[in-house]
């Protein structure tokens, strides 16, 4: 097992064709075949990338094959978002009748997929205080088939205690399905703490230059292969620009990750104790009530933290009108510094009742930690907050 830098520049050795250094972009949607023979077998293998770029195609193959790598799994695929690849993992391990665990602070995606979309297709949903690993085992049924897990957690940078959800639900016959986006696999491998499937939304921080929308599944080939037969009917495609950004910013993510951890870090230590600043969300800190299952199940804390304003949603407009370098914007995992009031964004992604269960507070201000200069960016944080009511 090499190094994550290693990884990333080399885990896709050998798929890149012609002796090319950079891989060139294969912008075809059919390949041709020599013969029936030929033809036949390109058409029924699986995850092959030179029948059609619906089912894949070299550009797919060379990112999915580094995330691998990266994440120690055997094999992959990319979808066109990450919602396309919780989705298309939904769609093809989960049957009318069967029970699904999910957390109850997570992406709001997540939350609107496990209970607004399939209870319509009669899967059933229970939703858990991930910072509970008992609350896990207490909501296994017979038939549960998957358990979500997104840790940290997005907003509120809970942790999940993936040894031990793993170890329950494998006991009840169920399969852990993680969302390793806020991590990365450079601070975080869960399969390594037994989980079955990692997915990302590789449009953070693998992506890292909000350029591009994609997803990736890893895991065993056999879940990967099912996975990978439902996206082909669901059409979830990655675009073979895309997928060639997309392996573009990976090949610099262990560099980027260190940035964005250390930043986030200094931010989080330079905030706390403010005046206008009633919590720190951050698994780095010694005050973050998860702060020693962070210390045993990551090798880094992450880019982003939660900031809860004293003076709750106007404070929180307060801070996000008066920073100067941090971009006010959706998503995460860019070289900018990217801000969010998440209460506002998750009210256009999951119903009030769900909102108002998430815990997700109006003082809460997502922070994305960027690649700027921590000096820089800690002087325009407290210059902000030095504007906000406490």
């Amino acid at each position: 097992m090499t190094g994550p830098g290693t990884a990333a520049v080399h885990g896709d050795d050998g798929l890149v064709p012609g002796g090319a250094v950079a891989p060139p972009i294969v912008q075809s949607a059919t390949f041709s075949a020599e013969s029936d023979e030929r033809f036949t077998e390109i058409a029924t293998e699986a995850r092959g990338s030179a029948f059609y770029t619906r089912y894949g195609n070299p550009n797919h193959a060379q990112v999915a094959a580094v995330v691998a790598e990266l994440e120690g799994a055997e094999t992959g695929l990319v979808t066109a978002s990450g919602m396309g690849a919780i989705s298309t993992i939904a769609l093809a391990l989960l049957s009318a009748g069967d029970h699904v665990v999910v957390q109850r602070s997570t992406y709001g995606g997540t939350t609107s997929l496990a209970t607004g979309l399939l209870p319509r297709f009669g899967v059933s949903c229970t939703q858990v205080d991930q910072t509970d690993s008992g609350a896990f085992e207490r909501a296994l049924r017979p038939e549960t088939r998957l358990v979500l897990v997104e840790t940290p957690s997005n907003p509120l940078l809970e942790l999940t205690d993936l040894a031990a959800v793993a170890a329950s639900a494998h006991a009840a016959g169920a399969l852990v399905v993680v969302d390793n986006t806020f991590a990365t696999p450079v601070n975080q491998r869960p399969l390594g703490a037994g989980a079955d499937l990692v997915w990302h939304s590789g449009t953070k921080f693998l992506g890292g230059h909000s350029d591009v929308s994609a997803g990736v599944v890893v895991g065993p080939a056999g879940l990967v292969e099912r996975v990978w037969r439902t996206s082909i009917v669901t059409g979830s495609t990655l675009g073979p620009v895309d997928a060639w950004l997309l392996l573009r910013g990976i090949r610099t993510l262990p560099l980027r990750v260190q940035r964005h951890n250390d930043n986030a870090l200094a931010l989080a230590r330079a905030l706390e104790g403010h005046p206008a600043v009633a919590r720190v969300r951050y698994p780095g800190l010694p005050s973050h009530p998860q702060h020693d299952l962070a210390r045993r199940q990551m090798t880094g804390f992450g880019g982003v933290l939660g900031v809860d304003l004293a003076a709750g949603r106007a404070g929180a407009a307060a801070l996000l009108a008066g920073l100067r370098l941090a971009k006010r914007a959706a998503s995460l995992g860019s070289v900018s510094t990217l801000v969010v009031h998440p209460r506002s964004m998750w009210a256009g992604i999951v119903d009030a009742g769900q909102l108002a269960a998430t815990g997700i507070g109006e003082g809460l201000v997502r922070v994305s930690t960027g690649i700027e200069d921590t000096s820089d960016l800690v002087d325009d944080f407290r210059a902000a907050l030095d504007t906000v009511p406490t």
